[in-house]
Order: structure tokens, then sequence, then C-alpha cells
């Protein structure tokens, strides 16, 4: 006999309130929920994408910190905000965006040159095609250290906000969800190619074209190694250049950074944000046009997010998801 849905309920409430003092970390309760987490996640992704490794990866994690003690169990629970986005940026692989709008290759590859163009012996060129030239084995490890902060810096930081400041951890997590969320619409609104599909594939729409590491590359080359290669193999979908995320992430975390009295972190935070930007541009990932809406889309989830929680509703959510990881 399946469970009601309000007895689902109560049992996801009793999960999340953790009882403090003599709860059993491997109850009935627990096995159910862990159970039913698992199992739909499994189902609904084996219809959506197909069965993949990395799926049994994340269900190790996350169980084995729901299990492991009462701190990990909080400390996951408040997480499962970035595992729900990775998830949903997993499952956009099963809607290509390029199945309900046109992309945008020619028109956006214009727009970049007659803003930002740059003649050179009266050709006007992208800055992406500039760098495509004129780049060298510096840039290329730097860009390729600034590149590798994107996703890393974002979750240790929240990771320290967590243990530091749990309203903090909140508004940062849940402005981090809004803002990716508000980037995903983008991408089904404004299909893009990025600077390197148009510098290997031309003006030509080729519907599922894999990732590439770009300019990238040549770290990967320089070091021996398939990072990049291996992170971009992975790619949900090659058309969502704009806006980038890539530009805006670094920026929720500076703003927090500061919010947090956060010192000189936040003179590191504005070097790798920055670093970001630029090997963005000089790998051929991104125009500047792109970085630019990152940007846009960041301030924008910071200021939303903000006034929300200067609302009572707003006030209340906070102080709810702050007391039942408590």
């Amino acid at each position: 006999m399946y469970p009601t849905g309000s007895e689902v309920q109560e049992e996801l409430i009793s999960e999340f309130q953790l009882r403090p003092s003599g709860s059993v970390l491997l109850s009935a309760k627990s096995i159910r929920f862990s159970l039913l987490v698992s199992s739909i996640y499994l189902a609904l992704s084996y219809i959506l994408i197909g069965f993949k490794t990395d799926q049994l990866v994340l269900l190790l994690i996350f169980n084995s910190f729901y299990f492991a003690s009462k701190t990990t169990r909080k400390f996951i629970l408040g997480f499962s905000i970035f595992i729900i986005y990775w998830v949903i940026f997993d499952y956009m692989k099963a809607f290509p965006n390029y199945h309900y709008n046109a992309v945008h290759i020619h028109s956006l590859y214009n727009w970049e040159k007659s803003l930002f163009g740059i003649d050179i012996n009266g050709v006007l060129i992208t800055p992406n095609e500039y760098f495509a030239h004129a780049h060298n084995t510096i840039l290329d490890i730097l860009c390729g250290i600034f590149y590798l902060c994107w996703v890393p810096l974002p979750l240790i930081f929240a990771g320290i906000l967590f243990f530091r400041n749990r309203n903090l951890f909140f508004q940062f997590s849940l402005t981090f969800f809004l803002v990716n969320l508000v980037g995903f619409v983008g991408y089904y609104i404004y299909p893009a190619a990025p600077p390197w599909y148009i510098a290997q594939k031309g003006f030509h729409f080729i519907a599922s074209t894999p990732g590439n590491t770009a300019g990238l590359g040549r770290f990967d080359a320089y070091f021996g190694t398939n990072v990049f290669a291996g992170i971009y193999s992975k790619s949900s979908n090659v058309f969502a250049a704009m806006p980038s995320l890539h530009a805006a992430y670094i920026l929720i975390v500076l703003y927090y950074g500061i919010k947090a009295k956060m010192k000189w972190f936040n003179f590191l935070f504005a070097v790798i944000m920055v670093g970001i930007w630029f090997a963005a541009v000089y790998t051929g990932h991104h125009y500047i046009l792109d970085v630019l809406a990152g940007i846009s889309c960041a301030l924008f989830g910071i200021v939303i997010f903000q006034w929300f929680i200067s609302t009572s509703a707003g006030q209340k959510i906070m102080d709810a998801l702050v007391t039942l990881t408590t």
C-alpha cells in the first residue's frame, strides 16, 4: 500500500528536523527517505537521459553524508540546493534548447564584432579571433587555473558559510540557484553558439555538436592531461553560451564574501572573477557580450533575492531553513 501525500510530507519534515538528542541515524524513516529519493532520481534519470555511473556517484555521496553523522546529514541536506541545480543542468540534455528556438550564430558574431571588434590591417575581427592567434603559454596556464575555479570555489565558499553563518549560507546558495534558473531560461530564449563553434564549424547549425575544450585544450596539452576534455565531454548543450554563467558565479561569491566580511579573501575572489571573465573570451568559449549577460544575471539574481528576504515571507523562509538544519 502506497503512502498518502500527507504521510510523505510528514516523513520529509521529520527527516529535515533531525531530532537533536537521541535521534537514530539509521532509522526506518531515514532509510525510507533515502530509498525514496534515490529511486525517484534513478528512475527519472533513466527515462530522461539514460543510466550513467555519475548518477551512482552522486547517490553515494548523498547517502554517505546522510547516514554518516548528524552534522554531515545537516550539511548534505543544506547542500541539496546545489545537488538540485546539478540534476536540472544534467537533465537539460533531454531538452536541447535548439528544439525550441533558432540558434544564434552569425547574428551574435556580427553584434560582437560591431561593438568590440579589433581592426587588424583593415580587417575587423572579434576579440576571440584575435586571441586565437595572440596567445601564449603563461596566459594559457593562468586562464586554465581560473577556469578550474568556476564550480569548486563556489562550493568551497558555500561550505565555509554553512559552518560560519547558516543564514548567509542559504542566502548565497539560493541566490546561486536563482541565477542559474535565470541563466537556463536565457539558454532557451536565446540559444547561442560559442565563438569556438564558428572557428571550427562555420556559420552552419549542426545539431548535437559535442562539447569542445577550445583554447583550454592548450592547458591540457601543456600538462599532458585531459582535465578540460573530460569536463566538456559532459556538456549538456554547446548552444548555451548566452549568458555566460562562468561570469556570474564568482561575482555572487564576491558579493556574499563582502557581506561575510572575509577581508583579504575578497581580493582573491575579485582577482579570480576578473580572471574568469578574461579567460572566457581568451579561450574562445564566450563573447564579451556573453560575459556581460552573465554579469547581468548575477546582479539581477542578487537584487531580487535580497529584496525577497527583506519581506516578511522571505524572512520566515530563511528562518525556517536555518532551523531545519540546526
